[in-house]
């Protein structure tokens, strides 16, 4: 079962004005949204999950794919 990739924001450009710039795949998950999904760092990266603890952005469809993620390892038989 592979892990779920980080999907973070694109950095607007500011010669671009308000033009939403869109998402890409990120480094990994922040630490706000490990801890949204019941998850540490140390925990996280056991599981083979990716831990960028530069970014302090919590976005909701990561916490999602997060829990999706941790149900899946559960009905898998695997401890978390």
């Amino acid at each position: 079962m592979e892990p779920p990739k980080a999907i973070v924001k694109k950095p607007r450009l500011v010669k671009l004005g308000p033009v939403d710039p869109g998402v890409r795949r990120g480094r990994g998950f922040s630490l706000g949204e490990l801890a949204e999904a019941g998850l540490d760092a140390k925990k996280a990266r056991k599981l083979g999950l990716h831990v960028d603890t530069r970014r302090r952005t919590v976005h909701p469809w990561n916490v999602e794919a997060l829990k999706k993620y941790i149900e899946r390892l559960r009905e898998a038989g695997v401890e978390v």
